[in-house]
């Protein structure tokens, strides 16, 4: 059985490497056969902590079903179940029994109990979970984290009073901290007692008045009631206590930010990115909500660029600067540059297979496609397993019309791909049918679109290469339309996907729905595609709107000045079939 276990339910992974060494009660089993299921339980762990998760699970089953007394090793078998990749409601149901069974047989494992606890609450069994809390409390009347974890408990069951009275409980005997604050602040929240929250922070801040994180916690919550001067004067004590504190600036660029004011906004982030004691990942993370801002409000200025020069003259070997730079200049098309940016993170850690993925998506958007490749070799060679890299090497080889080449990269991952690697297999199969569409074989090509679609019905992008292909050809139209809704049901704002499917329509001469959806493309296509503006103008015409047909075919000319058929439509003013 293979498992791939996830990140889900909170704070359980730390159980694996503590497994207890000992079984729970063992009863129902001689004793010939008890040692048998103890020592499976213990090369289990030995196969945990070697990474063997696969192994690590069989043999958990075989101990339990040797000796299902061994509630440990049945305990550990429900873990396993509830925290592989997407399980199903059984596996859930059953590991989840298999895990209450050893925690109500052997209540002292408080551990368990605690993992327990967080498991239920992640599947939405918040009785149960808080049952187990109360108890693990009760047995531990002393430990803050038990208490922590029933107060959370009652928050996520939207018991807010019950969750601050617990907090309260803490803070009696450990004293007010920064981290309790927060708890009972966001409780406050949820239960739209704004009273109560300005009530928290100031007694927070009462503990130490000079502290500049409890006046930033104050002069949030001020400027979240809409008391943004009294807001402004915490942030600036803060600063005035804590001069090189470098969140401060955060705190007042997030304060001009909310207020609007973006030219002191931009000053302060800039003195954030300045501060020497304020560590790389926030200044990052203030970075990217900055740039966010910026794409969203489609600004053209070099705001963003100044801001990343001083940060990388700072941290010239700061690997995640240059990535996060690299993020920006792609969403902002600004392929070479972000190429280039890639490069220097690459240079600092070359096994990184996804910064060479992204370096040859942005080396193939900006048709550089020979450095494209050569990209994709040198990643080969610091990731000589990644078959996704694969994928792109292809259709490099593919916009530089080397189809013998293309062929043979397909040809080559094709015969190296785990064969039960479906998803992987799909793609490559899909892609090494564009190859032959390409080459005007598509007879060759719907043969490999269906032995894709086999090894993965619901491959998005190959129904929607196989729909187009299929509408350019006016054959099996039904089909297509099927196909292409498919692929735009998965991916709603994909504006290829819908073009594709207005596209459809037009081959079927329903020019009404080709309309509706074409605009849909137009809506949620941000790279400004020429293809995606013909067909506009194509749709148009065929809706008796010449005019406004002119008008997309004029657009899509200026993007693809060498397009012949446009370059017609535009200087003919009329529709040519092709």
């Amino acid at each position: 059985m293979k498992l791939k276990f996830s990140h889900l339910p909170l704070l359980l992974l730390a159980a694996l490497v503590a497994l207890p060494s000992l079984a729970g009660k063992q009863r129902g089993a001689d004793e010939a056969t008890r040692r048998k299921a103890q020592y499976a339980f213990l090369e289990a762990q030995n196969q945990k902590s070697k990474g063997n998760t696969a192994a690590y699970y069989d043999l958990l089953s075989y101990a339990y079903e040797l000796d299902p007394a061994n509630t440990s090793a049945g305990y550990y078998m429900g873990y396993c179940l509830v925290t592989m990749d997407n399980p199903s409601k059984e596996r859930v149901n059953r590991g989840l029994m298999l895990m209450r069974q050893h925690v109500d047989a052997v209540p002292s494992d408080i551990y368990e109990a605690t993992f327990y606890s967080d498991a239920c609450v992640a599947f939405g069994l918040k009785d149960e979970a808080l049952r187990v809390a109360k108890r693990v409390v009760q047995q531990e009347p002393g430990s803050v984290q038990s208490q922590l974890r029933l107060a959370d408990c009652y928050y996520r069951m939207d018991d807010y009073r019950n969750a601050i009275a617990t907090y309260d409980s803490i803070e009696s005997s450990q004293g007010k901290t920064l981290e309790l604050s927060y708890r009972k602040i966001k409780a406050y929240e949820e239960l739209n007692d704004t009273a109560g929250v300005l009530r928290e922070t100031r007694s927070l801040l009462s503990t130490a008045p000079r502290s500049a994180a409890y006046n930033i916690v104050m002069a949030q919550a001020l400027q979240r009631y809409g008391m943004a001067d009294s807001a402004l004067h915490y942030i600036n004590l803060a600063q005035s206590y804590e001069p090189d504190n470098g969140m401060t600036y955060m705190a007042k660029a997030q304060y001009y930010q909310q207020a609007g004011d973006s030219v002191r906004y931009d000053q302060e982030v800039y003195k954030a990115l300045a501060a020497q004691n304020l560590n790389i990942d926030d200044k990052l993370d203030l970075l990217a909500t900055y740039t966010k801002g910026l794409l969203m409000n489609r600004d053209s200025t070099d705001r963003a660029d100044k801001l990343f020069r001083e940060l990388l003259r700072r941290n010239p070997h700061e690997g995640k600067v240059h990535q996060l730079y690299s993020e920006y200049l792609m969403a902002s098309q600004r392929y070479t540059d972000a190429a280039e940016q890639l490069g220097y993170q690459l240079d600092l850690d070359p096994t990184n297979s996804q910064g060479w993925i992204n370096l040859m998506v942005a080396n193939i958007m900006s048709k550089r496609y020979p450095e494209a490749i050569k990209a994709a070799h040198r990643a080969l060679e610091f990731n000589p397993g990644n078959m996704d890299l694969y994928k792109y090497i292809a259709p490099a080889y593919l916009e530089m019309g080397r189809y013998d080449m293309a062929l043979l990269t397909y040809d080559s991952a094709l015969a190296r791909v785990d064969s039960a690697d479906l998803d992987l297999r799909s793609d490559l199969l899909g892609g090494k049918g564009d190859v032959y569409s390409q080459m005007g074989d598509t007879v060759r090509a719907f043969q490999l679109y269906d032995s894709a679609l086999v090894a993965q019905p619901g491959n998005a992008s190959v129904l929607n290469n196989y729909a187009y292909y299929l509408s350019l050809q006016g054959r099996d139209l039904d089909r297509a339309e099927s196909m292409a809704g498919k692929a735009v049901n998965a991916n709603p704002q994909n504006a290829t996907f819908i073009d594709t499917y207005a596209w459809v329509f037009f081959r079927k001469k329903d020019y009404k729905m080709a309309l509706f959806y074409i605009k849909s493309a137009i809506d949620n296509d941000d790279t400004h595609s020429a293809d995606i503006l013909d067909h506009y103008g194509d749709i148009l015409w065929f809706n008796n709107q010449p005019d406004q047909a002119l008008e997309q075919w004029q657009e899509a000319l200026k993007l693809d000045p060498t397009n012949a058929l446009i370059k017609k439509k535009v200087t003919e003013k009329k529709y040519f079939e092709k």
